[in-house]
This record gives C-alpha cells, sequence and structure tokens, in this order.
C-alpha cells in the first residue's frame, strides 16, 4: 500500500493550502507607518469656533452657529452634537493628515441620545479643484450598515455632480451609463449598530479601502479615487450625535 506521503509526492492526494488570514489593519499602521497625529482629547475646549476644540483641528461649520456647541470635549471625549438643522450642514470636523497609503484609529461609540445615529469619516484634499469640497472617499457608518465610497471620481467629481444636478432639475433620471458607473465607486456591507465603544481602523492602500472594527475587517473596496496620492485632511461628518476618543493618523507611503 503506498504510503500518505508518497501519495502527496505523487500529486494523487492534495493538501489544502491554510486560507489567508484577512489583515489586522492595525498592526500594519503600527508596524508598517509613521504615527503623525494622536488626540486623547484630555483638555477642554476654548469655544465653539473654528479653532474651539484644539490640538490643530477645526470645525468647519462652527462659525455658522457660534452660539451652539457642536463639539464638547468632556472627561477625555470628543462628544459631537451636530446643529445640522440650525447651521444647515451635518457638523464638519477634520485635521490635518499628509499620506498616500495610511490610515487612522479611532474609538468611537453611539451614544443612544437621537435615532439614526451615524458616522463618517474619510479623506479630503482641498487643493483638487475637480472635486466638490475636496471630498476623496469616506466610509459611512449607519445603524444598519456601513459603505465605502469614492467620492473622488464618484458623486463628488464636478462633472458626475453637474450631471446629476441638471437631471434632478429636470426631474428625469441620470444615463444608465451613469448609473451604473457610481454603482461602481461603493460597496456596502451590513452592520448592527450598538451603543458599546469600538475601535475603528479606516485605511487606504493603493486604490483599495478598508474598515475595520475591533481588528476585523468589516468592508473593502476597490476603486480609484482611493489611490489619491495626498489624503490632505482626516475628516468627521456628523449629522447627529457620536463620541470619539483617541484618533491617531498614520502615514505608511
Amino acid at each position: 500500500m503506498r504510503t500518505l506521503l508518497a501519495l502527496i509526492c505523487s500529486g494523487l492526494f492534495a493538501v489544502a493550502a491554510e486560507p489567508t488570514p484577512p489583515p489586522n489593519d492595525t498592526t500594519w499602521l503600527q508596524t508598517k507607518g509613521t504615527l503623525l497625529f494622536q488626540d486623547a482629547f484630555e483638555r477642554e475646549e476654548t469655544g465653539n469656533g473654528l479653532k474651539g476644540i484644539g490640538n490643530g483641528w477645526e470645525s468647519a461649520t462652527a462659525d455658522r452657529v457660534p452660539e451652539l456647541k457642536q463639539a464638547d470635549l468632556d472627561g477625555g471625549i470628543m462628544k459631537i452634537s451636530s446643529a445640522t438643522k440650525e447651521a444647515g450642514h451635518a457638523a464638519h470636523i477634520h485635521h490635518d493628515a499628509g499620506f498616500a497609503d495610511g490610515g487612522v484609529v479611532v474609538r468611537f461609540k453611539f451614544p443612544g441620545l437621537n435615532q439614526g445615529e451615524g458616522l463618517q469619516l474619510g479623506f479630503v484634499d482641498r487643493e483638487v479643484k475637480d472635486i466638490h469640497a475636496g471630498h476623496l472617499g469616506y466610509a459611512i457608518l449607519s445603524q444598519s450598515n456601513v459603505t465605502l465610497i469614492d467620492h473622488k471620481t464618484g458623486v463628488m467629481n464636478l462633472a458626475i455632480r453637474k450631471q446629476r444636478e441638471e437631471a434632478t432639475a429636470k426631474k428625469t433620471k441620470v444615463t444608465p451609463e451613469l448609473e451604473a458607473l457610481l454603482k461602481t465607486k461603493q460597496a456596502v456591507a451590513p452592520l448592527k449598530a450598538d451603543t458599546a465603544w469600538h475601535e475603528l481602523t479606516l485605511v487606504t492602500e493603493g486604490d483599495e479601502m478598508r474598515c475595520s472594527l475591533d481588528g476585523k475587517v468589516v468592508a473593502r473596496h476597490r476603486s480609484e479615487g482611493f489611490a489619491h496620492p495626498t489624503k490632505r485632511w482626516f475628516s468627521f461628518l456628523v449629522g447627529s450625535t457620536v463620541w470619539i476618543d483617541d484618533v491617531k493618523i498614520y502615514k505608511v507611503k
């Protein structure tokens, strides 16, 4: 009788290869990257204005409603409560970043103070003139899913934005070709939100964006806009309430 070893050597018995484990992007950032910035919010804000959060953060919508506090530093936590209705825009808070490949690690919590709490976070380059407000790519967390979206070559591209606005004005649909293109610019994965603290890691590596929760990749997507060479800002966009702590920004390339 031929031995198991002989069968393997002869190619008649195949041994299944071990599956490649998904990347741990927090470890990737820590071991391959350079820490550009970190903040644990162990201070008090200096007011409700553009630079009131301190440590280089800017609240782009703060000056629209200076009488309302949208970012409260309380016990080492940045508690964001957007005055979306009063400001006419969701709270938009950003910090300098500066990388091609890299990303962020953030602790966050939906505090359960309002229905439909969500969090949008990602990257911006205001120096690019053919993108609305420099929006590049984001992870959008809702109560039921997480969406990774390429804005640079999708809905925030000014030429595409114009086509969509014209279709809206005429009360018609965009062309089937544009609709098909836009579908390729995002990926949606299920998410069951809760009110616990979680560690979120969002990275771009080449043309891929990956989002992890508590060390596990929950969504990944490839799209050319994610490969933008300079993510100048890291930003939060919050339409309701969310708590943020321990932000770290890393550059790998």
